[in-house]
């Protein structure tokens, strides 16, 4: 009985702060995301008040929660939609994954981690968060933009990346060999295939099955079905994350539309359980010796997304401004970064790896917005600023001779 209060009262006060804490973030207009990641640093190992009944409870949640987060990012999109993304944005994911997961991979070989961790990184810096961006674009009202598109085009296929990268990286983090490695890719890419051909080919049968009028069985058939594609594709060592995009690729129309109305609340709730899951098992300690990389890193990162999304955009043919605005857009990481460093925290591979992810993701969840709002301006200025530097100084004015000093005659 005892124990039970305790768990109660931890819990109960832990989702209190949540609330408080996103009420916070909203009022000032950023992300919730580093404070719930703060609140796990304050409650975890080496905090202020280490938590002790809840913490199994709440990594059962943090499971939820990255289960949802992909579900809800299937939501977001057909099957045809991310077809035809990947048939006319390839060249833009292709340049977005050597500039910003290359960083990633160098800094773990030059810290001496080894080539797991390297790819484990790569992803941590690859993956911008979409949720952030989504965030961004409605509060400074961008939706209707022409660049957003583009944008939108970037974070959907690295969304699909995921489908294949995850199932490397958890065959690499079991530390299965290279056949055991090759059927776990070869597995996940021929079912990754094959919801996408089912959801093309019979998509409105899957969405006309799972129909109801009723949000009450709507809510539990979907949940009940993410839930249990999730554990089958963990069990087949795929990744349970990605069963759960799948499920979410394969929904469409007004079942999706209903689905997400009704688990986006869940989404927030069992998402921020997960950061604070996250944080509670990272020592605020460990967090200063791995500042000076994840600040370095931060900043070549947020370049090359700036980079990234530029080029993208007037590939598309958006104006100079609209590319710049793209590319700040892109820069903030966040929920997916921290799921991919989970993976390794979880499996043992680095000590200072998750410490790491966490500083890195506070940094750009931060600057994120910024450089969303100011990355346009500030390039227009240091544009108009070095073409005047260019032209030089302008064509001597004529001066009209000096007049003689007058002479008063005596």
């Amino acid at each position: 009985m005892h124990s039970s209060a305790v768990f109660l009262i931890e819990f109960g006060a832990i989702i209190l702060g949540l609330g408080l804490l996103g009420r916070m973030a909203g009022r000032l207009k950023f992300s919730p995301i580093p404070l719930y990641l703060l609140a796990g640093l304050a409650f975890g190992e080496g905090g202020l008040l280490p938590l002790g009944a809840s913490e199994e409870f709440v990594a059962i949640g943090a499971e939820i929660g990255v289960i949802l987060l992909l579900l809800m990012l299937g939501l977001e999109y057909t099957a045809t939609d991310l077809v035809t993304n990947l048939k006319t944005q390839y060249p833009a994911g292709l340049v977005d994954g050597a500039l910003n997961a290359l960083p990633g991979a160098a800094m773990a070989l030059l810290l001496g981690w080894g080539p797991v961790a390297a790819v484990v990184l790569a992803g941590v810096t690859w993956i911008s968060s979409s949720g952030v961006i989504a965030k961004v674009l409605g509060d400074l009202g961008r939706l209707g933009n022409r660049e957003t598109p583009v944008v939108l085009s970037i974070l959907v296929l690295e969304d699909l990346a995921m489908a294949v990268y995850l199932p490397i990286v958890t065959a690499l983090l079991a530390g299965a060999g290279l056949a055991a490695g090759s059927a776990t890719l070869a597995i996940a890419l021929g079912v990754a295939g094959l919801v996408l051909f089912v959801a093309v080919r019979y998509g409105r049968l899957i969405s006309r099955f799972v129909s109801s009028d009723d949000p009450e069985k709507l809510l539990l058939v979907v949940l009940g079905l993410t839930l249990l594609v999730a554990g089958i594709a963990q069990q087949l060592q795929v990744s349970a994350a990605v069963g759960a995009f799948l499920v979410g690729i394969a929904l469409s129309g007004e079942v999706a539309e209903g689905a997400h109305n009704l688990l986006s609340p869940l989404r927030d709730l069992f998402a921020a359980v997960f950061f604070v899951f996250f944080g509670l098992h990272t020592d605020p300690a460990s967090i200063p010796p791995v500042l000076l990389p994840a600040l370095a890193l931060a900043v070549v990162t947020a370049g090359t997304k700036i980079a990234t999304g530029y080029w993208a955009a007037r590939r598309n043919g958006v104006s100079a401004k609209g590319s710049w605005r793209a590319g700040g857009t892109l820069v903030a990481r966040g929920e997916f970064s921290i799921v991919i460093a989970g993976l390794a925290v979880s499996a043992g591979i680095e000590p200072s790896l998750g410490p790491l992810a966490t500083a890195y993701v506070l940094i750009l969840v931060v600057i994120g917005p910024l450089t969303a709002r100011y990355t346009e301006p500030v390039a227009t200025w240091l544009t108009a600023r070095r073409a005047r530097a260019a032209e030089g100084p302008g064509p001597a004015e004529e001066r009209l001779p000096l007049a003689e000093p007058v002479r008063h005659e005596r």
